[in-house]
């Protein structure tokens, strides 16, 4: 197992497969964006062969990200090695939905367990605005064939002030009233180029359910407050489904942190909002041997910073939301 210095137990990888998307979200990425050339990205056999590593060390869960992991080529095979490697208990994918129609029922058939679904709105001309490309019909598209192909469903909604902040979280939340689903609001985080309208744009977990409980009834806490991953959930009356709030901007849960995360570009890194980084990518095309990998991400891993520095002005700048892997 991989524990940092403050005795956590980091178990949990988030592989960004690509630093590619089909969409261009406001609070995610410029729209004239320039992504990286296909060689300074890790090939699958560098993705499988750093699984295995990782499976080795302890770490169980897995969970694919971007960008928009399903532009990925070969993302089924992917899913499938991964899920066939010793020691994976979880495979997961976060996504925007678009390309889930068709691929839904071969990713579940190769192991592929759960999918986190991008909907910020159900309003189509705002879900244009916000993702500056898309049609919030093919992600409804996408949910139908990921529940018609037996995988669990989680919806993210990244809420942006003065965007989709208000009816628009009212519609969402009244989802989990007719759904098994956990509809989860996102606090939205400061990155790179677009780090000044990201801090701009936050709206607060108080004032998100102030706003749902006003329309739609009172809230009451699931789990006794227990976090489910990231996620505080709560439950309007008699729904079948949940809400989940992620609040890392003001309320960070790092005591509670599992996870690190693999870049596209291969490096490991250790916080969402801090820089720190693990070069992998270089040792393992240097030749780096299995145990020399290992120690490499086991000395990275006890490094694991504790908490963000926003309240003291300092922002991750080195990269945009895509080239992490959310």
């Amino acid at each position: 197992m991989s524990f940092d210095r403050f005795g956590r137990n980091i178990n949990y990888l988030r592989i960004s497969l690509t630093d590619k998307c089909n969409l261009r979200c406001v609070y995610c990425m410029p729209e004239d964006i320039t992504f990286r050339p296909r060689a300074e990205l890790l090939q699958d056999d560098e993705i499988d062969r750093l699984v295995q590593v990782f499976a080795d060390l302890g770490f169980h869960k897995f969970r694919l990200t971007g960008g928009e992991p399903t532009v990925r080529a070969n993302v089924v095979d992917i899913v499938g090695r991964i899920a066939q490697t010793p020691g994976v208990k979880t495979v997961a994918m976060t996504t925007n939905g678009l390309l889930l129609n068709e691929l839904a029922q071969p990713l579940a058939d190769a192991g592929l367990e759960r999918v986190n679904i991008s909907i910020d709105t159900l309003n189509p001309e705002k879900f244009k605005k916000v993702t500056r490309w898309g049609d919030v019909e093919d992600v409804w598209a996408g949910i139908d064939a990921a529940t018609a192909a037996g995988l669990g469903i989680k919806l993210n909604a990244v809420v942006v002030r003065n965007y989709n902040d208000k009816e628009d979280v009212v519609d969402l939340a009244r989802l989990t009233l007719h759904q098994p689903w956990q509809v989860r609001f996102i606090e939205m985080m400061p990155f790179g180029d677009v780090a000044d309208f990201q801090q701009a744009g936050v709206v607060s977990q108080e004032e998100l359910m102030a706003t749902i409980t006003a329309v739609l009834g009172p809230l009451s806490s699931v789990n006794g407050g227990e976090l489910d991953g990231e996620a505080q959930l709560y439950r309007l009356a008699d729904a079948p489904g949940t809400l989940g709030f992620i609040s890392s901007v003001t309320q960070p849960f790092c005591a509670s942190c599992t996870r690190a995360r693999l870049t596209a570009d291969g490096r490991l890194r250790l916080c969402l909002l801090r820089e720190k980084e693990v070069d992998l990518l270089t040792p393992l095309r240097n030749g780096a041997t299995n145990k020399q990998l290992k120690a490499i991400i086991e000395d990275g891993i006890w490094w694991k910073p504790w908490g963000h520095k926003l309240g003291e002005e300092v922002i991750p700048l080195n990269r945009v939301m895509s080239e992490i892997g959310g």
